[in-house]
């Protein structure tokens, strides 16, 4: 997760329900090269892998979004490595510095201010910047906020599309939900709290109201997944305002718009599959413009006869 990838990363930075014993001193790595892509917790801080612990305690330098935020993961975990900021700001007079030191033999960590660096971030120039320059890059996987999403969301996950930050303006932002409303595959977004219920609301009319989930807080003491469909989800983020990093999760478009009988009852043998019968009808009944009472007696009627 970067500085785009949610919002009000210092909360993320602080330790919520992690083990608060001392880490054990870090293994010695051997051969290590080039640039290290490492992921950071986004809110646990006991989600740190043992291997990114030990990339972070033996590079040279880390590279982070805030240093002072990074600050309170790396005294958490014994690491006293040097760091210097690289965000969007700074990036394009930073970079150049850093290349510098790669191609000079030392080791750099790219992290973020929590989860995994480069969504959303200028990460990939860097890591781009590198591969031009012959220098070795490698990944530290870990938490992100997206997968961490999808985990919980209890929606389909065999295609799906992260579509990060929508626009804060309402015609750019109408625009790009109307480019994603066609693709069938489950859509993740970032957002700020502030403006969650008008962006479901937003969602809702663009993409007709799919089933959906809104996550916020996720691995911190807060934690709560929110499910339903788009126009519920916003109707509740109106009168109960999110509060902490968002992210928002919406099921796929289906494959076509279902016209006749034969059309509904395919469209809801597929999305039987992977939905309940309540978001199968939701979703079909998005797709096909039908009433939704018509495509629920539908779906019950195809499900007693596959209990048969």
């Amino acid at each position: 997760m970067s500085s785009r990838e949610n919002r009000g990363r210092s909360s993320a930075a602080r330790p919520e329900r992690g083990d608060t014993s001392p880490p054990a001193a870090p293994s010695k790595l051997a051969g290590l090269r080039g640039l290290f892509v490492v992921a950071t917790p986004i809110g646990n801080l006991g989600d740190l892998s043992t291997r990114a612990r030990e990339v972070l305690a033996q590079v040279d330098l880390i590279a982070c979004e805030d240093t002072r935020v990074s600050a309170v993961l790396l005294d958490r975990n014994g690491i006293g490595t040097s760091t210097t900021p690289y965000h969007d700001h700074n990036a394009d007079r930073v970079r150049p510095q850093i290349l510098a030191r790669l191609q000079r033999g030392e080791t750099v960590a790219l992290i973020s201010d929590a989860g995994t660096p480069l969504i959303s971030d200028p990460g990939f120039k860097l890591v781009r910047a590198c591969i031009d320059a012959g220098v070795p890059v490698t990944p530290v996987p870990g938490p992100s906020a997206a997968m961490t999403a999808l985990m919980v969301a209890g929606l389909p996950t065999d295609r799906f599309y992260f579509a990060g930050f929508l626009a804060a303006k309402a015609g750019a932002r109408d625009r790009a939900l109307e480019e994603l409303s066609r693709l069938p595959a489950t859509l993740v977004f970032f957002e700020a709290p502030g403006r969650a219920a008008e962006s479901l609301a937003a969602m809702a009319v663009a993409l007709g109201n799919r089933p959906a989930a809104l996550c916020r807080e996720l691995t911190k003491l807060h934690e709560e997944v929110r499910r339903g469909d788009l126009a519920t989800l916003a109707n509740d983020a109106t009168n109960n305002p999110p509060r902490g990093e968002v992210v928002i999760v919406v099921g796929g478009a289906p494959d076509a718009a279902p016209e006749t009988d034969a059309d509904v009852d395919r469209a809801l043998g597929a999305a039987l599959k992977s939905y309940s019968i309540r978001d199968a009808v939701d979703l079909v009944t998005a797709g096909s413009g039908r009433p939704r009472r018509d495509v629920y007696a539908r779906a019950l009627a195809l499900s007693r006869a596959k209990a048969r």
